[in-house]
């Protein structure tokens, strides 16, 4: 009798070593440098990004498919976000954000195609953004570059940030900590954001896909199981459409990220002209 395989959402999201290397110890640091799924998917999403941009950039008078996609998305930060937020002084941050743009982008869309292999329980298959770390540590290098931009542009004009002009000095004591603490708090839900809405994505694609994998092979035993076929069918079907929403959410989320970025740079890179 066959027997559907259990039902693990989370397993998809465990890091599981794919080559052991031998430790190494920093003082009384150990440090494991096995490569992992979650190493593995980073180092396949920064290799995807950087062969598509080197193909895309051959610059041709008439420019091919690749050429076309890979400009449309540098328009898109360049001209859509960059541009109208950031005016002409935010030219030379284009390729920072661009570049955060298409890593979170390739991660997205890798972990959505690859994501299957997990039902088969394929271990080196894992979704990067789906990783708090891996958020966390985009966004702490987000929050972190517009921190050093300030300071470098501003000097320590810099906290005029968190002091809006014109306040009269009782509201300005009440409006400073509170601004200073919605700053601070800017690489937490920037982190969360893309990741709560990757890991939730995944969970719901994993659910319905089980499902049908499960009604299937209850199906086959016969008799009135045979009604499970239904519900097995109406499960591919959200699993379909929900792939195809998943796939809107990665590039809609990689948008967001590059976006917030965009806006918090522009904080610190034009200081003056909105506080």
């Amino acid at each position: 009798m066959a027997e559907a395989p259990p039902i693990a959402p989370m397993e998809q999201f465990l890091v599981h070593p794919l080559v052991k290397i031998p430790p190494l110890h920093i003082g009384g640091l150990t440090l494991d440098m096995s490569i992992t799924n979650a190493t593995l998917a980073m180092a396949f999403a920064a290799f995807v990004a950087c062969a598509f941009l080197f193909a895309a950039g051959k610059r041709q008078l008439v420019p091919g498919r690749l050429q076309s996609v890979g400009e449309s998305l540098f328009d898109l930060i360049d001209q859509t976000l960059v541009g109208p937020i950031m005016g002409h002084s935010g030219r030379p941050y284009v390729p920072f954000i661009f570049t955060i743009f298409m890593l979170v982008l390739v991660m997205n869309m890798a972990g959505l195609l690859l994501a299957f292999g997990n039902l088969a329980h394929q271990e080196w298959t894992f979704t990067a953004t789906a990783q708090l770390a891996v958020t966390l540590t985009l966004a702490l290098i987000s929050f972190l570059s517009v921190v050093a931009i300030g300071f470098i542009k501003n000097g320590l004009g810099f906290f005029k940030l968190f002091t809006p002009s014109g306040l009269p000095l009782p509201m300005l004591m009440l409006v400073a900590p509170l601004e200073f603490l919605s700053f601070m708090i800017r690489p937490v839900t920037l982190a969360m954001r893309l990741f709560g809405n990757m890991l939730g994505g995944h969970v719901v694609m994993y659910m319905f896909a089980s499902f049908v994998v499960g009604l299937g092979l209850f199906a086959l035993q016969g008799g009135i199981a045979y009604l499970a076929f239904a519900g097995s069918g109406v499960s591919f079907a959200m699993v379909v459409a929900l792939t195809a929403l998943e796939f809107i959410v990665a590039f809609l989320q990689a948008f967001v990220f590059a976006a917030l970025t965009t806006v918090y740079l522009n904080d610190v890179v034009n200081l003056g002209h909105g506080h």
